[in-house]
């Protein structure tokens, strides 16, 4: 039985709330200077805003959920689709997790890269997570695990050309929550290609499963 409210996306902010994170908030506190400035393009409801503060990060969270962002405490808080975001500020980095590049639309894509751009200091560091071709290999149903005291199980997997769909079911303390999704395989041509259109290049991988890579900005301003 599926309970709260949801986002315009199909996110429940009720699973949100009860996921911990999963290694995001060290990767992205290994890529970049202590005290680094960040800017977390897709926040929710501050799973890893919370730690990369604790961690001694100034950080502004973006969401375009007003309930995710309700729950996210001591960073500033920005209602807003990411595509149109403009702050007219910039940053040491710029955090887009979530696997949202890999959106089925290419101008989806291109938006959220010009949005991370646009906000990038010189020199600063945007911070991608992605799936990466191997996970489209691998992905079937009845994968998943454990978050904390969150079970997460994928289903109803179907692939067609680059495109895959599938089910995230989660349970937790007595409910369930179904949330689907649709993404878009790129293969590290496509990847490089689609930063190259946003002023942005290839930097290096982050973690030895290519899942997080960093990008710089092209022009250097």
């Amino acid at each position: 039985m599926s309970t709260g409210a949801y986002t315009a996306d199909g996110c429940s902010v009720e699973v949100y709330r009860l996921l911990p994170p999963a290694g995001e908030p060290e990767v992205v506190h290994d890529a970049i200077p202590a005290g680094a400035s960040i800017l977390e393009l897709g926040c929710g409801a501050g799973r890893v805003t919370h730690p990369l503060l604790a961690l001694g990060h100034d950080v502004v969270a973006v969401d375009d959920s007003p309930e995710m962002l309700a729950l996210v405490r001591g960073a500033e808080t920005v209602c807003a689709r990411i595509g149109e975001l403009r702050l007219g500020r910039v940053f040491d980095a710029v955090l887009l997790g979530s696997h949202l590049v890999n959106t089925p639309d290419d101008a989806e894509r291109y938006a959220l890269l010009a949005a991370a751009r646009r906000h990038l200091a010189p020199g600063g560091r945007l911070l991608v997570e992605w799936h990466p071709p191997s996970w489209f290999e691998q992905a079937a149903d009845g994968q998943g695990g454990q978050l904390g005291e969150v079970s997460v199980e994928l289903a109803e997997v179907a692939s067609d050309t680059d495109l895959l769909s599938a089910v995230v079911r989660y349970s937790a303390r007595g409910h369930s929550w179904h949330q689907p999704f649709t993404v878009r395989r790129l293969g590290v041509d496509a990847l490089e290609n689609a930063l190259n259109l946003a002023d942005l290049t290839f930097g290096e991988w982050l973690t030895g499963d290519r899942r997080w890579f960093a990008a710089t900005s092209r022009s250097g301003g």
